[in-house]
């Protein structure tokens, strides 16, 4: 059985008394002051070398850690009561932001732009610290894990699932990530895997994925995945503890206990949301050789203030990625569909593109072959059809980009979808179409003004 060596998390509740709570809150708040402190720093050297043109800035993390330990002893006195994984954590944190923010400027970093570093303030982020060297293990009685100064913490799971794999060999912890959502404390161990990719229940299967709102999932094969709504379902109890807390006087005890039931209502959609997503994607992944899914870009339509908080409650951005790294772990493949590519508006039967198709139009119909159909089950029929059915898996992620990855119909559809070309359909042939992995089949090609 063949293996594939993966980068996991484990994440585990713990069960810390109050001692330890105390602890963990002040490892997390030292990763908070050095963040502030080294950016305090960075921000005055700036000033003056805009001044004299010759200060030193401290910009990397080794240079931010010996600012720090030549100052600490003054700045903070009482250093020595936490780990030094916690001073290191903010500090890398820190040269982390301030890299992105100087790739975002010289245009090396792809995305939106990456603002400069602000200062981070007590309850206003998620609180969290990460451990990379010391004593970070997991304890033989399967419901402790031990971390550096902070010594034993009890579990509320059981970890003999990831100490075995530790005892075997087959795993090795890198990192220890603590933080605290919804007043509850968690520890997540980044560790490098040896996984058993184990074998698909159809390798040799292709199924298109296409996501939406009133239903999260349509898959090629006719199966409908509805959207859970876990937000809608919980909108009514957050808008009443939205109210208590609204209410409250700010800095008395109701006012912390308001904060942590709007805290927990929000942590329990997240994890019905993820659980939900989780289930679907390792279903998908373990079963079919080949997934084809859509690169959407949700940012754009996050925008509509009427749809986005329908889109946020659907999570569907994390079905693609979900799938990234457990096609990798399974040993099937993921074709991704080129952005512009328009599964929508082309029919599954002759491969006519339409020219619109609003979003209130839930069915579709060809106005040449006749073809009427759901709409979203007709674009799952056109992803599953960007690529042909491989013998075995291939454990690479692919994209369904470019003329030699494509059919030609869909070539010619996306780029009419980008604003590109104008095609006029004038006639339909069938003739054999180069498919991604390798093979031909007879299948339908558009035929346009400019090939006659």
């Amino acid at each position: 059985m063949e293996s594939v060596k993966a980068f996991q998390a484990y994440k585990f509740a713990l069960d810390p008394n109050d001692r330890q709570r105390r602890k963990l809150a002040s490892h997390c708040g030292a990763a908070r002051f050095t963040f502030n402190w080294g950016l305090a720093l960075v921000s005055s050297r700036l000033q003056a070398r805009r001044r004299d043109g010759t200060s030193d800035v401290p910009w990397s993390l080794a240079a931010l850690r010996r600012e720090w330990n030549r100052s600490k002893g003054g700045v903070a006195p009482w250093w020595a009561e936490n780990s030094k994984e916690a001073y290191s954590s903010g500090l890398d944190a820190l040269a982390r932001a301030l890299k992105n923010f100087a790739a975002s400027r010289s245009g090396q970093r792809a995305g939106g732009n990456v603002g400069f570093p602000r200062r981070r303030r007590r309850r206003a982020r998620q609180e969290s610290c990460r451990f990379t060297t010391g004593g970070v293990r997991i304890l033989e009685s399967g419901n402790h894990v031990h971390l550096p100064r902070l010594r034993a913490i009890r579990t509320h799971e059981n970890t003999a699932k990831l100490a075995r794999l530790l005892n075997d060999g087959r795993a090795r912890i890198l990192s220890a990530t603590i933080s605290c959502a919804a007043n509850r404390w968690y520890v997540s161990f980044g560790c490098e895997v040896d996984r058993d990719c184990g074998r698909l229940a159809r390798p040799e299967a292709v199924i298109g994925i296409d996501v939406g709102i009133t239903n999260l999932a349509v898959l090629s094969t006719g199966e409908v995945i509805p959207n859970s709504r876990f937000l809608q379902h919980s909108l009514r109890r957050l808008r009443r503890a939205c109210r208590h807390l609204s209410r409250s006087t700010l800095g008395s005890h109701r006012r912390e206990a308001a904060k942590r039931r709007v805290g927990r209502i929000h942590a329990r959609v997240r994890n019905q949301r993820t659980d939900r997503l989780h289930k679907l994607t390792t279903t998908l992944a373990k079963e079919y050789g080949t997934v084809v899914v859509e690169h959407l870009r949700l940012a754009g339509i996050k925008r509509n203030r009427r749809l986005a908080r329908a889109l946020a409650d659907t999570g569907m951005a994390q079905i693609r990625r979900q799938l990234s790294y457990k096609a990798r772990w399974y040993g099937s493949r993921l074709v991704t569909a080129d952005p512009f590519y328009p599964s929508s508006k082309t029919c599954s039967q002759c491969g006519c593109v339409k020219a619109k198709l609003s979003l209130s139009e839930r069915t579709f119909t060809c106005e040449l072959c006749g073809l009427i159909l759901d709409r979203d089950y007709n674009a799952a029929l056109n992803l599953a059809r960007l690529v042909e059915p491989v013998t075995g898996s291939a454990p690479e992620t692919l994209t369904a980009r470019g003329g030699e990855r494509k059919t030609e119909a869909s070539a010619s559809a996306a780029a009419y979808e980008a604003g590109t070309e104008q095609p006029t359909v004038v006639g339909i042939s069938s003739e054999p179409i180069g498919l991604t992995g390798g093979r031909s089949r007879v299948g339908t090609r558009i035929q346009l003004e400019s090939e006659r």
